[in-house]
């Protein structure tokens, strides 16, 4: 298959938005007498004109060759053998042109058979992710139509959708990932596949499921991530507990919840929110409902202890016992957030809490959780400036 050729004067890709230690490493592979292109997610963004979060490269150099060259290099990974050119505390990940999947129907559990660069495009997910860019030639090179299908904003698989979500189901995650974050049209043919395949999602590695997930609540799309999730059934078959709460009367205000996670996300005055933070936010107007059920069947506030164990016990039902559940550091720092936060803003406003509890670890996530609280009621701010003032003036106390 002969690929399609754009030059600077169809993409104006710009080798100043590209990270100089990519750079470096492309220009080396070339100099070594290797092919290699970046590829993937950060040329996709290239052409959008985002900033790419990483920039992979693809090359004909086997990882032992890829070694050899860099010093500074360590080949990870038994089923995806990649090699990590570290740059300091950067890494440029740097992977072998493979073969195409295999023919049948399959999980793919070994992928380190060596192909050329057309046969690595076929194995990609998605047509906009199927590109390669030679930052040295500034030629864009495209197998599959990703090109036009990106000025289209249309999101399409790469091969047959139903074989390729089977081969790798976390495809489906992906594909909802991109529609979240980009807004794009989907191929009809790939929704279908989706809804033939969702129950594959079982067979996925929960760790990489859940790094999905994690990423999308970091990404500033995650309330339409989720409503995704929802709307495609793979909520249901991940966390069918937490899917419960979705489709009653609590699941609009944990997208309201979602939704302020995702403005403090994109604002550039913000770090990307602590995970503890996000797991919070998925779970708080759970806790908020079951506790104002608790104080209208006892006809009075529950004491801090009744709310912790309630709180306890959810995070159980809802995060540990689904398919990818959530690691113990992040279930016991949501837990302390949204304890916390009936500390800060208690039940009964003639129980003041001492101010030591500032100095408790994990106070300032606790803060910032109320924070985004009172983006959603505009009240709690006065009780936000308060305990910011107290914190600050603790942290001055300390130095």
């Amino acid at each position: 298959m002969e690929p399609k050729i754009y030059t600077s004067q169809d993409h104006h890709i710009r080798n100043d938005a590209i990270d100089p230690n990519a750079l470096s490493v492309l220009k080396k592979l070339h100099e070594f007498g290797h092919t290699a292109y970046l590829v993937g997610g950060g040329v996709r963004d290239l052409l959008m004109h985002k900033k790419p979060k990483d920039f992979d490269i693809s090359t004909s150099a086997h990882p032992e060759e890829i070694r050899e060259i860099f010093r500074n290099c360590i080949l990870i990974g038994r089923r995806f053998r990649l090699a990590h050119i570290r740059f300091g505390k950067q890494i440029i990940e740097v992977s072998t042109f493979r073969a195409g999947d295999t023919s049948d129907e399959e999980l793919i559990i070994r992928d380190n058979i060596w192909g050329n660069p057309e046969e690595d495009v076929l194995r990609r997910d998605f047509t906009i992710n199927g590109l390669f860019y030679d930052p040295l030639d500034h030629k864009i090179i495209d197998y599959v139509g990703g090109f036009e299908d990106l000025q289209k904003h249309y999101l399409r698989v790469i091969g047959d959708p139903i074989l390729r979500f089977k081969q790798d189901p976390v495809r489906m995650i992906r594909m909802q990932k991109f529609r979240a974050r980009f807004g794009f049209h989907v191929d009809p043919e790939a929704l279908q596949a989706l809804s033939s395949c969702r129950k594959d999602i079982m067979k996925s590695s929960p760790a990489r499921v859940l790094e999905e997930i994690f990423r999308m609540l970091e990404s500033g799309a995650s309330e339409p991530f989720f409503r995704l999730l929802a709307e495609s059934e793979l909520l249901t078959i991940l966390f069918p507990t937490l899917n419960s709460f979705f489709q009653q009367e609590s699941g609009e205000k944990i997208y309201a919840y979602l939704k302020a996670a995702d403005s403090m996300n994109v604002r550039g005055n913000y770090k990307t929110l602590d995970r503890s933070i996000l797991a919070a936010a998925l779970l708080f107007p759970i806790v908020e409902e079951q506790v104002k059920k608790k104080m209208t069947e006892e006809d009075h506030p529950p004491h801090l202890g009744e709310i912790l164990q309630l709180i306890e016990t959810l995070i159980h039902e809802l995060l540990f016992t689904a398919f990818s559940h959530f690691p113990r550091k992040i279930r016991l720092g949501a837990q302390f957030i949204l304890q916390m936060q009936y500390r800060l803003t208690p039940l009964d406003p003639s129980r003041r809490p001492r101010t030591r509890i500032v100095k408790q670890k994990g106070f300032i996530q606790a803060l910032i959780f109320l924070k985004l609280r009172a983006l959603l009621h505009y009240d709690l701010f006065k009780a936000y400036e308060h305990w910011k003032r107290i914190y600050q003036k603790a942290e001055e106390t300390e130095k």
